[in-house]
């Protein structure tokens, strides 16, 4: 007998039926065995040796594999095609040697798709395990080991409330707060724009004013509306005619397939996916044999791949929106090893498949991979321009001569360009004299730069070569659960913990939240991997130079620590004043100066005439003295500023408000969380009061006694009726479909050619099911509920039904019985 090894069981059960009898697929659920989390796991002295430990719910797991093992001839391990993958085989071959369960004859084999000619294809063509990419591996675990317990440890004893600190994960934490501090330091710079609105040929378009009186503007040359209303007037006044019309023809090619990093922005961008959601439902298009590989940097397609992608281009859209040759790509990002194929489906010619998220993320896949390889798209740019005595004016329009690929799929971006070009431009020739409809003068501000999204931060990490696309999601995540950093409007916003973590890594630990180093290291990794580097060397030289810096900065006294930040973020913290007074200046006693301190619940800024002055400031207050418990501040109008027990609130007369966390209170501010609730209307239906408020778990509306969250507090004040009625809507749908609600099948398939009972197909709470009444039988994830036959419902009742009830259910009553014997033997 073969025993074949996989990671997933959804996997081995595909790769069983398509090898047949003679094989065994067992699957290993994962990752078996990993470092412990504890001292000496990996040891410095003894050539970084590593103590592996089996997890404890694998236990189980690898015992059955064990056994089978001893009962077989050949070892297949077929795990994931990447480094991870190659390191899930070398533990369970290592596993099973040191069981003595380790059959003769070992193989490694490796597919990108889960079909069977691919899993058919890699079974002929078996190869030694890679022991660069296990090295690469043992590598990169011994070196975030090797950081992670050798600075958490600091973190906890110098900086009171710090939770961990690791070696990506604190490079990407740095991109975030270092995003919030450029942000904090911006300021609005107020121009103007002034623009005329012109018509021809029975068509609209708008110019802008770009010179006046000879001198040519830019942005910022309007900067009030002195300037602004004497340029207006300039070009009300004058005459226009063309002076000139250029056209350009210009061309867009389609992106690539997707890479792992690509296909998590864009999931973000268009879906509104997590990195992590993204990779989960990936794994399960994969497992379910729909798309290939998910983890890869590489943007080619195999030859059979792209001529397949061309064949449903052509059937699709016609041989017009083909280009003449396949494209070929090559990525762009650093570090990019390309050891497999893109993201593609494995059957271009399905056009839907799965459901729900499941769904939605095989279209985007699809599309993508389609629209590679479709004709570049035609366009031209019209740029005109308009002159009088004393001003010039452009317009530009762009239009589109023939779609190409945009005809299926344009790429998302995060922000969108100042620039966008305009709509389409009527016919215009030099000397013509279009009709001036208006003129506008329109106030602006500069914008900061924006908070990262999900989808700006990883592809801020990939072009600084900063951890590789397949640990982004975990890596977010990471950030999200040590609540180093909140999601507002899907933008990440640095929580005090984050922010002081970062202060202390950047002062004492420089170089290693270095993106430059940070980058620097993951080149040696894959240096590694690619057999150019010896992996003990790599972390010979890291330990050398990092286990002297731990043990100084162990060495230093906490109020040592604690006076390097406060000079540090001194910036921050006492930033300099409009009256050029002392930032550092008692406001309550007059006389002692403000520093950073350290408690047991975390930093915060206090007077040094302590305890005779009890001024102190929350440490992620930044330089405001509003809300600190020596004295409330006065926001006007009566309202006071104050810090409690459940943090700031404001207050005027007896009534009360907290201060939510996405809001910076000012005086407009507060006397809007001081009116609530607010009312937004009678119900169009029951003619009764819609109302919105803040309350213990969050933003919500309230009608009728019953409840609609909303996702943020301006929502609080900008939610109108038309949306409010919605929401509630929705809401009330979503409890409706509580425990004993009526449901209306997806689909009615007819009668089962047994039990002739009526087969359909219903939504459930945990995803569509086909039922006949008695049996319930879980559709795979893959599958849409819309398109389900009565013959494969039939065979999913008809499998349900053999296995019988589920094993949980038998020990229940078994469990019952042993209460009323303990209740026995006490009263004996």
């Amino acid at each position: 007998m073969k025993l074949v090894v996989v990671e997933s069981p959804a996997k081995a059960k595909t790769i069983e039926k398509y090898l047949g009898p003679g094989h065994k697929v067992l699957a290993s659920y994962g990752h078996v065995r990993d470092l412990p989390p504890k001292d000496g796991s990996v040891n410095p002295d003894e050539d970084f040796a590593m103590d592996w430990e089996v997890y404890g719910d694998k236990a189980k797991q690898v015992k059955a594999i064990a056994d089978a093992a001893k009962a077989s001839d050949t070892l297949i391990l077929a795990t994931d095609p990447d480094r991870e993958g190659e390191a899930i085989s070398w533990h369970v071959r290592e596993l099973l040697a040191k069981r003595k369960a380790l059959p003769k004859d070992v193989r490694r084999v490796t597919f990108n798709a889960i079909t069977k000619s691919a899993v058919l294809e890699a079974m002929a063509a078996p190869r030694e395990l890679d022991t660069d990419l296990i090295d690469a591996y043992r590598a990169r675990r011994a070196l975030d080991y090797l950081v992670g317990f050798t600075l958490s440890p600091i973190l906890w004893r110098k900086l009171p409330g710090a939770k961990s600190a690791g070696r990506v994960q604190s490079v990407a934490l740095r991109l975030i707060v270092d995003r919030e501090a450029e942000i904090e330091r911006f300021r609005a710079q107020e121009y103007w724009t002034v623009s005329a609105r012109f018509a021809a040929s029975g068509q609209e378009f708008t110019a802008r004013l770009i010179e006046l009186d000879g001198k040519k503007l830019d942005k910022l040359s309007l900067g009030d509306k002195g300037s602004a209303t004497e340029a207006k007037k300039a070009v009300e006044a004058g005459h226009f005619a063309v002076a000139s019309v250029e056209t350009k023809p210009f061309t867009r090619n389609p992106p690539p397939p997707f890479t792992t990093s690509t296909l998590q922005q864009e999931a973000a961008r268009k879906l509104g996916f997590s990195a992590s959601h993204t990779m989960r439902v990936a794994q399960q298009l994969y497992e379910d044999g729909l798309i290939t590989y998910m983890r890869t940097d590489g943007v080619q397609m195999a030859g059979e791949a792209i001529s397949a992608a061309r064949k449903a281009v052509a059937d699709r859209f016609g041989a017009q929106h083909l280009p003449d040759k396949p494209r070929v790509y090559t990525s762009k990002a650093k570090n990019a090893q390309e050891a497999h194929e893109a993201i593609r489906p494995t059957d271009f010619s399905r056009e839907r498949a799965a459901s729900g998220d499941h769904g939605r993320l095989y279209e985007l896949v699809l599309n993508r991979a389609l629209a590679s390889q479709m004709a570049a798209a035609r366009l031209e740019r019209t740029t005109v321009e308009l002159t009088s005595d004393r001003a010039r004016l452009r317009a530009t329009g762009q239009v589109t001569l023939f779609p190409g690929f945009l005809a299926l799929y344009e790429e998302g971006r995060d922000e969108k360009a100042e620039d966008e070009e305009g709509a389409k431009m009527p016919h215009l020739a030099k000397g013509d004299r279009p009709e001036k409809l208006g003129v506008d003068a329109v106030q602006s501000f500069t914008q900061p730069p924006p908070r990262y999204s999900e989808a700006s931060l990883v592809k801020r990490l990939e072009e600084l070569g900063i951890g590789r696309p397949s640990t982004y999601a975990a890596t977010l995540q990471t950030l999200k659960d040590r609540e180093y950093v909140r999601l507002e409007k899907n933008r990440f916003i640095p929580e005090e913990s984050g922010r002081l973590v970062t202060a202390f890594l950047e002062r004492f630990f420089e170089k290693y939240v270095s993106y430059d180093y940070t980058a620097e290291l993951e080149e040696e990794l894959d240096d590694v991997s690619g057999g150019r580097l010896e992996w003990l060397k790599l972390l010979e030289a890291f330990w050398r130079d990092f286990k002297p810096k731990a043990g100084e900065v162990m060495e230093q006294k906490p109020s040592e620590v604690t006076a390097a930040l406060d000079e540090f973020l001194s910036p921050w913290l006492f930033p300099e004043k409009a009256d050029g007074s002392d930032p550092r200046l008692c406001p309550l006693c007059g006389t002692g100066r403000l520093s950073l301190r350290g408690g047991k619940f975390g930093a915060f800024v206090a007077c040094s005439n302590y305890p005779d002055c009890k001024f102190t400031r929350k440490f992620g207050q930044g330089g405001e003295d509003a809300g600190s418990s020596g004295e409330p501040a006065d926001l006007g109008e009566g309202i006071l500023l104050k810090s409690g027990r459940f943090g700031p609130y404001v207050e005027q007369g007896d009534k009360r408000a907290s201060i939510p966390k996405d809001v910076q209170v000012d005086l407009d501010w507060a006397k809007k969380l001081l009116s609530l609730p607010r009312e937004i209307g009678a119900h169009p239906e029951t003619g009764e009061m819609i109302t919105a408020s803040i309350g213990r778990y969050g933003p919500y509306l309230q009608h009728q006694g019953k409840y609609a969250r909303l996702s943020s507090t301006a929502e609080v004040f900008e939610t109108g009726m038309n949306a409010a009625v919605a929401k509630l809507a929705d809401a009330a749908s979503g409890a409706g479909r509580g425990r004993g609600a009526a449901r209306e099948p997806l689909a009615v398939l007819g009668a089962h050619p047994e039990s002739a009972k009526e087969l359909k197909v219903m939504e459930g709470r945990f995803g569509p099911y086909v039922t006949d009444g008695t049996t319930h039988a879980t559709l795979p994830k893959s599958a849409d509920p819309k398109a389900v036959t009565l013959d494969e419902a039939v065979a999913l009742i008809d499998a349900k039904a053999a296995k019988g009830p589920a094993k949980g259910k038998k020990k229940a009553p078994a469990k019952k019985k042993a209460a009323p014997k303990k209740a026995a033997a006490k009263k004996k």
